[in-house]
């Protein structure tokens, strides 16, 4: 059952924890991961599993649930032989499955329909980098049919994440105007500026006078990076702010595996929440035990 309020009137009235990642959750509960569709996969293969990760965050204290479709396309699936019929029904999936997890639990829990970038569905590690040398009208026209489809399957907002530069972010908006569906739009960072190098101020800028946009912020990116980020989405949008970083481990593309020590720490979301973010979380490698801490600071500034 969806929530009696909408996101938006939640956020007015106080923080949202999101989840954490997806992926980590789901090789926790042994599924293989190493397939080019990434957890979308299991959307097809075993989508119990994809309910019972969502389900850990709720259990960890999430009241927020992205789906999982970040790699879901129509395009992919086809590279795999899925048609576009059966391709529709698992990107509602995706949508519904988040929701079945979230039923029985005495608080609401809102769904967002997560809708990754262009560089998702290559699988190259290119949505870190952007620029694929597409028009943002080429771009537009990819990102249309996914998003029409998710917003269908009633979810209470689009997640437009990991979106590596401004263009893409422009194509973004532009393929959600009139899906009757409330958006986010969150870049994926290095330091002030998007991943494709452009400045953060102009990036949130874009979506400042969009009613559709009911949050701007970072995601998939380093923690250290966040800080001035919620502050430029702030000052630039006036909007709540939306982070999850990754847990501070460097994906390494080539190698299709991660490197470095982990430095996501709950403690920050307090200096988070106190620059404007409303939203908080976490992305790649941030777990559920993560998540429940990160809840716990956040209700104790309540």
């Amino acid at each position: 059952m969806k929530p009696t309020r909408t996101l938006a009137a939640a956020l007015a009235e106080g923080d949202l924890v999101l989840d954490g990642g997806l992926s980590n959750q789901l090789e926790s509960q042994g599924c293989d991961l190493s397939d080019a569709l990434w957890s979308a996969r299991l959307l097809a293969d075993a989508p119990e599993q994809v309910e019972a990760a969502h389900a850990a965050y709720v259990r960890a204290g999430a009241r927020v649930l992205i789906t999982s479709s970040y790699q879901a396309t129509y395009e992919g699936f086809a590279q795999r032989g899925v048609g576009r019929d059966e391709a529709s029904g698992l990107l509602r999936r995706s949508v519904a499955l988040a929701r079945a997890a979230a039923q029985g639990v005495e608080h609401p829990v809102w769904v967002a329909a997560s809708v990754g970038p262009y560089g998702a569905m290559l699988a190259d590690g290119s949505e870190y980098r952007g620029r694929y040398g597409l028009s943002v009208g080429e771009l537009e026209r990819f990102h249309r049919s996914r998003i029409e489809t998710l917003a269908a399957a009633g979810p209470d907002v689009l997640a437009l994440e990991t979106v590596p530069d401004v263009d893409e972010a422009q194509a973004l908006l532009r393929a959600a105007e009139g899906c009757g569906v409330p958006v986010w739009l969150s870049y994926s960072v290095e330091g002030e500026k998007t991943r494709a190098g452009q400045p953060l101020a102009g990036a949130f800028a874009l979506a400042a006078g969009n009613d559709q946009v009911i949050a701007v912020g970072v995601n998939c990116c380093e923690p250290g990076d966040v800080d001035r980020a919620v502050e430029i989405a702030a000052g630039e949008t006036g909007k709540p702010v939306v982070v999850y970083p990754n847990s501070g481990e460097e994906w390494d593309a080539a190698g299709r595996g991660w490197r470095g020590d982990g430095t996501f720490d709950a403690a920050r979301v307090r200096g988070w929440q106190a620059a404007g973010a409303r939203l908080v979380g976490g992305c790649c490698r941030v777990g559920p035990e993560q998540i429940a801490a990160l809840a716990a600071r956040a209700r104790a500034r309540d």
